[in-house]
């Protein structure tokens, strides 16, 4: 699937100008004759080109890992305000900001979040918009593809209304002399209704259970979907017991498949896993951004790996840039409170030592640094120089995070944790080398299941949601949870206040578009 994307999205990226544009420039252009040009009347008239549509709207998933700047991307928008992380590289102002709490709508990480995301809906307009031409086609393939297509456009509104609430709700393509091609803003509330019916849709589409090709699959969706019952029923919605019991029936249908095809979802035995791209798109990982070196190769590696201030590279790409740093108080947290945690055992999650070169003699890093998304392939091993180049895929949904969900909806739909809650708990604990929990109360268990997603969810751009969902925030010295508003991150001392519920609007964005005002509240 990796090498059908890039080998198509050139096509879409120019069929998407075409059926975009309407200027002077573009109208010359498509008055040429020439046969080899697309257009209106030559596209999606081929059930290819509904795969190509769709598989250049999955290449617009890689929005996360794009370049923000000197030595910053855009996946650490999500991680700089949650205290978890800090820098070692002070070059980029935008990312300081974020650590600092002190941004506002000319960040160019959320500019280019807001550009990506929509840039994701319109690919995915123009799929859904156009695909009844086509004929003929196969019904089950056209029904496949409008599934993912809707999936997708639910992905892209998920993230944006958790970002900015109300945001304008664009369902069809858009032109020029659209009527509404500058649209205002719509009620939170509505647009979530809009990805709850794009889900909806997509789990009626035939999808299969699983995509090892790294489309999206039936538990895919599912888990999707849970998650935004689980985040309807916390803050902003409120929806309450309702939805947290959609959200724990969802998620337990895809326990109950995971229990019943083992060699297709589950855990991965050990986190070594994870460090595999030989396990891209498999068991454990439901749903995933998608890289391939000749494509677009990983872009965390270098932003993780320690900066060029140590004497020596651990690595066969050479010197890190070291923006992203776990912060030592969050490192500290896990064996604090539970001494046998072995997610900070070296080279699980995090790492304080590698080999210099990749393959080299053992090299101390003199701190710890984040290991979860690092590529062992690229960067060498002992006795295997490292290839320079990444094609682990960046995940966005893992079974470990399925399991969490359950166990946290079921507790507050009942009003107590179940035998299925605990089993779901503790097999994501269990992994961890941590305890079986039992006998707990209600607030007890929530708050337990909170630490888990908070260390074992860590760097996967799901703190800072769980955040906003909960009000709440993990406190690494009590092992307990403060209120959002007035928590200290303890990495830049930075206070969160009530309009960091929020992110502010892209003020590029409203220039052009003077009916997204008013500002959110704070900016």
């Amino acid at each position: 699937m990796k090498r059908n994307i890039i080998n198509k999205v050139g096509q879409l990226v120019l069929c998407g100008a075409l059926l975009m544009g309407t200027g002077t420039g573009c109208k010359k252009f498509l008055d040429e004759k020439d046969p080899s040009n697309l257009s209106r009347e030559t596209y999606f008239t081929l059930p290819e080109h509904a795969d190509a549509a769709l598989m250049a709207a999955y290449a617009r998933l890689r929005i996360i890992g794009s370049g923000a700047g000197i030595f910053s991307n855009n996946f650490e928008m999500l991680d700089a305000p949650t205290g978890t992380m800090t820098t070692a590289t002070a070059q980029n102002s935008d990312l300081n900001n974020l650590l600092g709490l002190v941004y506002d709508g000319d960040n160019l990480h959320i500019g280019q979040w807001w550009k990506g995301l929509y840039r994701v809906v319109a690919q995915t307009n123009l799929v859904l918009d156009n695909i009844d031409r086509i004929n003929p086609m196969d019904e089950n393939q056209r029904k496949r593809v409008k599934g993912e297509a809707r999936f997708l456009r639910a992905w892209a509104y998920f993230y944006a209304v958790r970002l900015w609430g109300d945001v304008p709700l664009i369902l069809k393509s858009q032109t020029p002399d659209s009527p509404d091609f500058s649209p205002g803003r719509t009620k939170t509330e509505d647009v979530y209704k809009a990805i709850v019916d794009d889900l909806l849709a997509a789990e009626a589409a035939g999808l299969s259970w699983t995509n090892t090709n790294g489309g999206a699959g039936l538990a895919a969706v599912k888990a999707q979907l849970s998650k935004v019952y689980l985040t309807m029923a916390g803050y902003p919605l409120s929806k309450g017991a309702a939805y947290y019991k959609l959200a724990a029936d969802k998620a337990k249908e895809v326990v109950d498949y995971a229990n019943a095809h083992p060699q297709e979802i589950g855990l991965f035995p050990k986190y070594d896993d994870l460090h595999d791209a030989g396990n891209n798109n498999k068991l454990e990982h439901l749903f995933q951004v998608q890289y391939l070196n000749g494509v677009e190769e990983n872009p965390l590696q270098s932003i993780m790996l320690p900066n060029n201030s140590l004497p020596k590279d651990i690595s066969a790409k050479g010197s890190g840039v070291g923006s992203e740093v776990v912060s030592p108080s969050f490192y500290t947290s896990f064996k604090k409170f539970e001494p046998t945690d072995k997610r900070t055992d070296e080279q699980q999650f995090f790492y304080t030592s590698y080999f210099v070169k990749g393959d080299g003699d053992p090299f101390p890093l003199g701190a710890p640094y984040i290991f979860k998304h690092f590529d062992r392939a690229c960067h060498g091993m002992p006795g295997k120089k490292g290839t320079g180049v990444s094609n682990l895929n960046v995940p966005q949904i893992r079974y470990a995070e399925v399991l969490l969900i359950y166990a946290e909806a079921q507790n507050r739909a009942d009003g107590t944790a179940n035998a299925d809650a605990y089993t779901s708990l503790n097999a994501v604990r269990k992994r961890a080398n941590l305890k079986d929990l039992a006998g707990l109360g209600q607030t007890a268990f929530e708050q337990a299941v909170w630490r888990e997603r908070w260390h074992e969810l860590c760097f996967e751009g799901i703190t800072w949601f769980d955040m906003l969902r909960l009000r709440k925030v993990y406190n690494e010295d009590n092992n307990g949870f403060d209120e959002f508003i007035g928590h200290v991150n303890k990495g830049s001392g930075a206070v969160l206040a009530k309009k960091h519920l929020l992110f502010p609007l892209p003020v590029f964005e409203m220039k052009n578009n003077p009916n997204l005002k008013p500002q959110n509240e704070g900016y």
